[in-house]
């Protein structure tokens, strides 16, 4: 799934004033944090995840790891936070980030 440069400046744009719903932190993804992110992804199409890890190489493999999840498109990644998007043809409106 490859999305055009004009949208992804559209999804930045729209990422910009969100805050972070998930932090990954030391335990890296585990299965607690990937239900919580594919919930999120669900409800919300666009999040933002912070990346609580000092190293910059584990950043790196959870953002590679983040990336081989069914359907989900990287954004950005800034530092610590990275901005992911997975459409959902049946998103309630009154909590997708797109929608509102």
């Amino acid at each position: 799934m490859s999305i055009s440069a004009d949208r992804k400046k559209q999804l930045r744009t729209i990422g910009h004033q969100l805050n972070p719903i998930v932090t990954v932190a030391g335990n890296g993804l585990s299965e607690g944090v990937l239900q919580e992110l594919n919930r999120a992804l669900d409800d919300h199409e666009l999040i933002k995840v912070k990346l609580a890890i000092t190293d910059r190489e584990e950043r790196k493999d959870i953002v590679a790891q983040l990336q081989t999840l069914p359907h989900v498109e990287l954004i950005q990644e800034i530092g610590k936070i990275v901005l992911l998007y997975r459409a959902n043809k049946k998103a309630n409106p009154k909590l997708s980030n797109l929608h509102r």
